[in-house]
């Protein structure tokens, strides 16, 4: 049966799942927030739980969303984030070429990191004129190799090495947050002291891209450590731009089926970061503009006009998941109350539930706790007029065990939503 009569808005909150918190006394953020507009569309639907990439593996956002998606991808076949992200940002990327994501990160005098994403919101001009310093005086011991250094939002980093010979994405990351299990990059548990990794391979032919991208790392801390902008951001007290974290390489361009044609649906996005620019440019997804990462009502009045001529539209929310990192309970807990008046509430003004479903649920849980991604399940909600509903009341953890829908795997998400709105026509 097609989708072409089916109208659905499908919102990922990234890293809304949480846990507990003493902070909210003993509630998880989803919890604590006042989601009137959030517990409407619940009272009108089914909860389930998900776990988007498999149980075991806290998934970086690239690979859970790409499973949130549909696509479910086994550790061998996945390009790897830095090559989705350089996608994103417009880097001529080619295969054979080496792409990693990056991280402006902060160093003490002994070489520990105290900050792996050097406070995090850095001047775009000061990211620029360094990433091009670093360009700039790089000397590789391959001959033609080059190297191209992208800053995009905040303290991420695109890296492209282009070679004289094809590269191999096959080597371990320099963030020591991170393992790279065939492209696919897993948060690890990690202690106190942290310092730069060593970039080896994994293969015997990945040995001189390993030689690369240490070179690269070696260079880059001494270019950067005499580079004026860390003069003038140390006069300021402004935390240092010492290293360049590098993790979830690869070196080749996916190769998958178009969204609208895996769902027989036109499906559009609107998104805001390089990673999910690149999934939707990978998976030929409609873009639509709708201002900054804070701007939610501009972006639910442009997801309403979208379904004038879309199917689908997908929305991702940046907002709870930085909060998570932060281990701020309470500023997600008010991220969400946000999210819920400007974008939802906005939303369910311009829209009519009795022809438009909305399913909303998460790329993956990021705990305050642990201030990092986790592979807890997180909360699915399909909500609409005529959808048989369960008992839940509101969108949280543990409701969301208790719901109809069950445990999905996030590459089941879509169909079994679909399913669902097929099942009430």
């Amino acid at each position: 049966m097609g989708n072409s009569d089916i109208r659905m808005v499908y919102v990922l909150l990234d890293g809304v799942g949480d846990l507990p918190h003493p902070d909210l006394g003993g509630k998880t953020p989803l919890e604590a927030a006042s989601t009137p507009h959030l517990d409407e569309l619940c009272r009108n639907g089914v909860l389930g739980e998900v776990v988007s990439v498999g149980r075991g593996i806290a998934p970086e956002s690239d690979i859970a969303v790409f499973n949130m998606l549909g696509y479910r991808f086994s550790h061998a076949d996945y390009a790897g984030r830095g090559v989705i992200e350089s996608i994103g940002v417009g880097i001529d990327f080619r295969d054979g070429d080496l792409a990693l994501r990056g991280n402006f990160a902060t160093l003490d005098e002994d070489g520990i990191i105290t900050d792996r994403r050097a406070g995090r919101r850095i001047d775009p001009a000061e990211a620029r004129l360094i990433s091009k310093e670093i360009e700039e005086s790089i000397q590789f011991s391959e001959p033609a190799t080059s190297v191209m250094v992208v800053p995009t939002v905040g303290h991420r980093v695109t890296v492209r090495i282009r070679s004289g010979r094809p590269l191999s994405g096959r080597i371990t990351n320099t963030d020591p947050a991170y393992v790279n299990v065939g492209g696919m990059g897993i948060a690890k548990a990690v202690g106190d002291v942290l310092r730069i990794d060593r970039c080896l391979p994994l293969t015997d032919g990945a040995a001189p891209t390993a030689k690369l991208v240490n070179e690269f790392m070696e260079q880059s801390v001494d270019i950067m450590a005499k580079s004026r902008i860390n003069e003038a951001r140390e006069d300021r007290g402004d935390k240092l731009l010492s290293c360049i974290l590098l993790r979830d390489a690869g070196s080749a361009y996916p190769r998958v089926a178009p969204i609208n044609e895996k769902y027989a649906m036109r499906f559009s996005c609107i998104v805001d970061m390089p990673v999910e620019q690149g999934i939707a440019r990978v998976l030929d997804m409609k873009t639509y503009e709708a201002g900054g990462i804070g701007d939610y009502p501009l972006k639910a009045r442009v997801a309403a006009k979208a379904l004038d001529t879309q199917n689908s539209i997908y929305v991702h929310i940046k907002g709870p998941d930085e909060f998570g990192h932060d281990g701020d309970a309470i500023g997600k807990t008010r991220s969400i109350e946000d999210i819920d008046g400007g974008f939802f509430g906005s939303l369910l003004d311009r829209i009519d539930t009795d022809n438009v479903a909305v399913v909303v649920s998460a790329d993956h849980s990021t705990p305050c706790i642990n201030k990092a991604h986790s592979d807890d399940p997180v909360p699915v909600l399909v909500s609409g007029r005529g959808t048989r509903r369960d008992t839940t009341t509101r969108m949280t953890e543990e409701q969301a065990r208790r719901g109809r829908i069950g445990m999905l795997a996030g590459s089941e998400v879509v169909g079994a939503a679909l399913s669902v709105m097929r099942a009430q026509r």
